[in-house]
């Protein structure tokens, strides 16, 4: 009898691992409690793998061999519960796919930066010429690309609920970029629990192995002792490191992986800010264990695209700059963007607030922000948190009205700036769209 393997949720993630599941032989369903996607819809037809949308049938669902679980979809929900109960396996997409692959496997996790470390490791990756795929948390996801690709490497995003079930997967390089609370609404408001599931990262890791960390996050520095098998690789801008890994020095990173150090001054990062500091030595690390000649990690540092919603620059109107960072959803991807800004900043925040702490935000608004515009449909905790911080708070529900609102308020050298510290859901589908509508609006002032 062919095993069944039902897969709850019918976006990128789901869609991908009904692919695989077909083409290794399985019988496949797949359910979406919610309206799929029309392009995801042809695919599954395509394939000829029968699907359900608005609804859980239960009575189906539980005759499963296995399940695979979308990311988006909480542990908690009571249908997960009926399906452990019955002993039946959940799993993620990326455990299930690192079945079907001998590709080598860069893992790159962390609260904040993994997708630009990402991108910056394939792009070095790529350069050099290595048959290499990004996939996970980025882009397609990464069954989807083990079924119909054969690459030699893979570049993989992976984030914390994809690694809440992940179990005999290992990564042959885990990075982890830093641990900060971040939602925590999805593990009962525990940052420990969060924390715990980032370190994941290195489940199944051998002493052959590689750990990419940073050596300045005291999170990561209390945890790894007792968890980690792999060779590790700290990174720091804060202290030399003594053997291999990366620090900053006199203004260069230093890249020290035996038997060869090289260096780089951090002016000629196509990537500027402290934390694109973290994010090139990270991604340097990580292609010097691949043997990446150094002059190629050097061009690729220079002539790296950043990704859109980061920190993407869209237009200077009448001396005002406006930056688009949507994919900033939490506090402290919002600590990084308001540090990298030099001039007064207008600030475009809010959204859904997933357990936030605005602390660590207090120094930085008091220095450099001249008003706030929320936009989000319950502002209270951002109001109450920054109103004798700042003069100006402004309330909008809208896009359009919050960047006219920024634009009329913006003086000469002044930045609007789009970095909401909070998730798009409540207004917007993704903090894509909620990106792509500021940049409409700033396009149409």
């Amino acid at each position: 009898m062919k095993k069944r393997i039902i897969i709850l949720g019918g976006g990128e993630s789901g869609t991908g691992a009904a692919i695989l599941a077909k083409q290794k032989g399985f019988e496949v369903f797949l359910s979406d409690f919610g309206k799929i996607k029309n392009k995801y819809k042809n695919v599954l037809s395509h394939f000829e793998i029968e699907f359900e949308e608005g609804k859980h049938s239960n009575e189906v669902i539980l005759t499963a061999s296995e399940v695979i679980k979308s990311p988006g979809i909480p542990d908690s929900v009571p249908l997960l519960t009926k399906i452990r109960e019955r002993g039946i396996p959940v799993i993620s997409e990326i455990e299930f796919a690192g079945r079907y692959t001998s590709a080598k496997k860069i893992c790159i996790t962390g609260s904040n930066g993994k997708t630009t470390t990402s991108l910056l490791t394939w792009h070095i990756l790529n350069k050099a010429g290595l048959n290499v795929g990004l996939a996970g948390n980025i882009g397609q996801s990464f069954a989807w690309s083990v079924a119909k690709d054969n690459f030699d490497y893979y570049v993989l995003e992976i984030s914390s609920f994809q690694l809440d079930g992940m179990f005999d997967f290992k990564a042959d390089i885990a990075v982890l970029m830093n641990i900060t609370p971040d939602h925590l609404d999805r593990y009962n408001y525990d940052f420990n629990q969060y924390a715990d599931s980032k370190i994941r990262i290195t489940r199944n890791q051998q002493k052959d192995d590689a750990f990419i960390y940073c050596g300045d996050d005291p999170e990561i520095i209390k945890r790894i002792d007792s968890k980690v098998e792999g060779k590790q690789y700290p990174f720091s801008i804060q202290k030399k490191i003594i053997g291999e890994g990366a620090f900053l020095h006199n203004k260069e990173i230093n890249i020290n992986i035996q038997p060869n150090l090289f260096k780089m001054t951090i002016e000629k990062l196509a990537l500027q800010g402290k934390h694109n500091i973290y994010n090139s030595m990270a991604a340097s690390v990580a292609s010097r264990l691949l043997d990446i000649r150094k002059d190629i990690i050097k061009e690729s540092l220079s002539d790296f695209q950043n990704v859109e919603h980061r920190l993407e620059f869209v237009a200077r109107i009448h001396g005002v700059d406006f930056i688009n960072d949507s994919k900033a959803t939490n506090v402290n991807s919002a600590w990084y963007a308001l540090e990298s800004v030099q001039k007064p900043i207008i600030w475009i925040a809010g959204g859904i607030d997933k357990g936030n702490d605005y602390t660590l935000l207090m120094k930085l608004v008091k220095d450099k922000v001249k008003a706030i515009i929320c936009l989000g449909v319950k502002n209270n905790n951002i109001i109450n948190a920054f109103k004798d911080k700042v003069d100006t708070i402004i309330e909008t529900d809208s896009m359009a009205e919050a960047v006219e609102i920024g634009s009329h308020m913006g003086q000469k050298e002044d930045t609007v700036l789009l970095s909401p510290a909070c998730a798009s859901f409540d207004l917007f589908e993704n903090f894509e769209e909620r990106g792509n509508k500021f940049k409409e609006a700033v396009n149409n002032l």
